[in-house]
């Protein structure tokens, strides 16, 4: 299949871009990142082989696109790793910031990343074993999660977040969802990138594992309609959810519905 490549023509805004072979990844440009951040991206994309099949749509994150919300469903625990990587190798190392839970800055390689990447922290879970939130403080930011993500899209810089709030591994159905990414995107004004992971190779029915492999879909952005944030009414808020989740749900190829909480499938 075709490749998309930095800077992209217009003609090939709709081919399928895949993970560049090993030779090409030792020599992709990362203009906007230092040796050691091009060499944890290099790594990440070179793991991404095999797991992550193509992605789709990557004209549409495009850097002179930012700021903008990235919106992910979340199947699987590696995605959140990969597909992150795979994009900012595309972007040539410029930064979209996630949103991740603070508890996997614990786990050994996985923090020294999230730290690399900017990660913005968020400490509403608790760690596992319980003993380790009394660590919960030292990850603790002056700002909110969602003030620092205000501040980055006020700035210029992009987001990345999983409305789903956790792992979701039903493979038919998107869970109701948080309305963070929704209360950004009217407030800031930025558009919403709707991204749905699929996961074709997976047995029909069967609950998505973490090593299956991937297939991900980036949809155009979603201009919402001009709001007053200062009095921003509860159905607006609602109407804004349900038009990112239902385009995510299309691109994931699942449904959703607004009172479905999964809470027996999700994990």
């Amino acid at each position: 299949m075709a490749r998309e490549s930095l800077p992209m023509s217009l003609e090939a805004r709709s081919l399928i871009w895949e993970p560049p072979t090993a030779g090409e990844l030792l020599h992709w440009p990362l203009p906007d990142q230092n040796r050691f951040n091009a060499f944890l991206v290099r790594g990440l994309a070179m793991l991404s082989r095999g797991r992550v099949l193509a992605v789709r749509g990557l004209y549409h994150v495009r850097p002179s696109l930012d700021p903008f919300i990235l919106a992910l469903n979340h199947t699987t625990r590696t995605e959140a790793l990969l597909v992150p990587a795979l994009i900012m190798l595309y972007r040539g190392g410029r930064l979209i910031h996630f949103l991740a839970d603070w508890n996997f800055r614990l786990i050994p390689g996985i923090g020294l990343l999230y730290r690399r990447a900017q990660t913005i922290n968020v400490l509403a879970k608790s760690a596992r074993p319980h003993v380790l939130d009394a660590l919960k403080p030292l990850y603790r930011h002056p700002r909110s999660a969602l003030d620092q993500a205000r501040f980055c899209l006020a700035q210029g810089r992009s987001v990345g977040l999983f409305p789903e709030g956790t792992v979701n591994r039903d493979p038919r159905r998107l869970l109701a969802g948080r309305r963070s990414v929704a209360l950004l995107s009217i407030e800031s004004g930025a558009p919403v990138v709707p991204v749905g992971i699929r996961f074709p190779e997976a047995p029909p029915g069967r609950r998505i594992r973490d090593r299956d492999a991937m297939d991900v879909h980036i949809g155009a952005p979603l201009f919402g309609p001009p709001s007053d944030a200062a009095h921003l009414s509860r159905a607006a808020l609602h109407e804004r959810h349900a038009a990112i989740m239902t385009e995510i749900a299309r691109l994931s190829g699942k449904v959703w519905a607004p009172d479905w909480e999964g809470r027996d499938e999700a994990r």
